[in-house]
């Protein structure tokens, strides 16, 4: 009876230790687990997790949708899209196309729309600094002519200054008829001036702004004053030359027999307009010394409207000289006319006296 109350004992024993490892075992397969405030999750087509506190980092493949309330978030995605939403905290996003809303956001994305909660732009203080443009101004008048050492030449054409000539390639420092005019700018509209010419009076430069000279149009003369430069400022207005005063100084001049040469530096006319482009036009006539009285030009050269900055600019002559027509007498017809006549004569005659 001993021996079966004690194995009585040890099969109760055994028993509620099997039931007690039962119990165990059935609580752990039936156990639901509770995400503590660190998680990391990952999955293949769309997850959600919602975090309370902590920190939370997710990865996923494809289209990810992730809400966290506090705390920090970071969420990676490689292709898809991708949104995610945080109240409070900062958050870090990189991925694909991304929508944020929240608090404090960093961002790199390829294609991404953020709306954040505050935004602060600066604006980038800007200085405009304006270069005034400064203009020469006009010469003082001063006509004193003073000797020219260096005789006016072809120098320097086409490369630093705009010359002018008739015949078109003649050389003013060479022998022979040539008209000529050389413009070099200064500054703006002042220029340098030399002129040439052969005359027994004066020789001129006119400068029109169209295509009408002597309208008016300003015209600088140099006049042999018995062997000397005698310097002229006029305009010219219906063949007349009219003495006024213009912005010219540095006179320069010589006189060689009957060339007269002179070089000065003036103020272009309308200087208001701030134009370089004039018609050219070089004439030459009487000069009385002993009045002082000017005769009416005649005009050697005369171009269209020219710009005088351009030193490289082809000018012409617009003065033609029409040759008069030459008769040809044929002697030949005029021998067989008068023969053919006194033929017709003598048969005339003959017929009447045999009537």
């Amino acid at each position: 009876m001993d021996k079966t109350l004690l194995f009585t004992v040890l099969f109760v024993t055994l028993s509620c230790m099997f039931m007690n490892t039962y119990a165990q075992s059935s609580t752990t397969a039936s156990m639901t687990t509770t995400v503590a405030p660190t998680m990391t999750a990952t999955t293949g087509t769309m997850t959600t997790t919602t975090t309370t506190g902590g920190n939370m980092t997710t990865t996923t493949g494809g289209n990810m949708t992730t809400t966290t309330t506090g705390g920090n978030m970071t969420t990676t995605t490689t292709g898809g899209n991708m949104t995610t939403t945080t109240t409070g905290g900062n958050m870090t996003t990189t991925g694909g196309n991304m929508t944020t809303t929240g608090g404090n956001m960093t961002t790199t994305a390829v294609n991404m729309t953020t709306t954040a909660v505050n935004m602060t732009t600066a604006a980038v203080n800007m200085t405009t600094t304006t270069t005034a443009v400064t203009t020469a101004p006009p010469l003082s008048p001063n006509t004193t002519v003073e000797p020219l050492q260096t005789p006016v030449s072809r120098a320097e054409c086409g490369t630093q200054q705009l010359c002018v000539a008739e015949p078109s390639v003649c050389d003013p420092s060479a022998t022979g008829s040539c008209f000529f005019l050389a413009a070099r700018q200064q500054s703006g509209s002042n220029f340098d001036f030399s002129i040439s010419g052969e005359s027994d009076g004066y020789i001129a430069a006119t400068l029109s702004p169209d295509n009408t000279v002597g309208n008016n149009d300003t015209t600088y003369v140099c006049a042999n004053n018995n062997g000397v430069v005698r310097f002229f400022s006029t305009v010219l207005n219906n063949g007349q030359l009219v003495s006024t005063e213009l912005s010219v100084n540095s006179v320069r001049g010589r006189v060689d027999g009957r060339r007269i040469q002179c070089s000065f530096a003036a103020t272009l006319p309308s200087a208001t307009t701030r134009t370089t482009g004039f018609a050219i036009s070089l004439s030459d006539g009487p000069f009385n010394s002993t009045s002082g009285d000017l005769g009416s030009p005649t005009a050697r050269f005369r171009s269209p409207v020219v710009d005088l900055t351009n030193v490289n600019a082809t000018v012409n002559n617009e003065i033609t000289t029409t040759a008069a027509p030459t008769t040809t007498v044929n002697h030949g017809i005029t021998f067989h006319q008068s023969l053919t006549q006194a033929l017709l004569i003598t048969v005339g005659a003959l017929g009447l006296a045999m009537l």
